[in-house]
């Protein structure tokens, strides 16, 4: 059966909405994000904050033809995240669950490996100008898989917009998510290792991380089902 069969339905714990009321998927492209993002908003109603790649008119460009594209496509996915949070913040969130698809912190993960120097600048300042209005979730999860994995998972899923992303790229991202969430540490994050999990798809594998964050400890924690 291939990673992408979902099994018979599994009976989910009680909502991680009970202790997380704002709760945010992240991972490079590939990762599987925002389809499991969507399966928590799903399961338990939880209010989407996720990004709209396709809403981004330089993306694909960017892809195709590199630099050229990367600081019209930086600055739209910044403006676009700013304004979803800032919309977010004004909101009471202790009244409703929350589910998003991606941290305004990691915006400038994107901007140092395809900004020049002066791009880069210029990125800084507005950036610095608009993160003081991102609301702090109260989890993290970070999916994470080899660059191999990332690769063909990209490749396998077939999306005419992600067809020209170099492997070079994505294998750059895969290492500076890495490094990133060594760092992290404005939220509690739970590390899921997805070469063998797939929760997004499985419904059991979907239950087991869903009790996995109710009996989560401490501010940084590790679900891996190893070999």
């Amino acid at each position: 059966m291939s990673d992408s069969a979902s099994h018979s339905p599994q009976p989910l714990p009680p909502s991680p909405f009970e202790r997380f009321r704002h709760i945010v998927v992240e991972g490079p492209i590939g990762a599987g994000k925002t389809s499991l993002a969507r399966r928590f908003i799903d399961a338990w109603g939880a209010r989407p904050v996720l990004e709209d790649a396709a809403a981004n008119p330089f993306l694909e460009r960017f892809y195709r033809e590199g630099k050229r594209h990367a600081l019209p496509t930086q600055l739209f996915f910044l403006f676009q995240r700013a304004e979803q949070l800032r919309a977010l913040a004004q909101r009471d969130l202790f009244a409703e669950s929350i589910v998003g698809d991606f941290l305004l912190e990691k915006d400038p993960l994107f901007a140092s490996m395809t900004l020049d120097d002066d791009e880069l600048r210029l990125y800084r300042t507005i950036y610095d100008n608009l993160s003081p209005h991102a609301p702090r979730p109260d989890l993290v999860i970070y999916l994470q898989a080899s660059p191999d994995t990332l690769v063909a998972r990209v490749q396998r899923r077939g999306l005419p917009m992600e067809a020209a992303i170099a492997e070079p790229y994505l294998r750059g991202l895969a290492d500076a998510y890495s490094r990133f969430f060594h760092n992290y540490e404005d939220a509690p994050v739970l590390i899921v290792n997805t070469e063998r999990l797939n929760p997004a798809e499985r419904d059991e594998d979907f239950a087991m991380l869903a009790q996995r964050l109710l009996e989560m400890r401490g501010r940084r924690s590790f679900f891996n089902l190893g070999h």
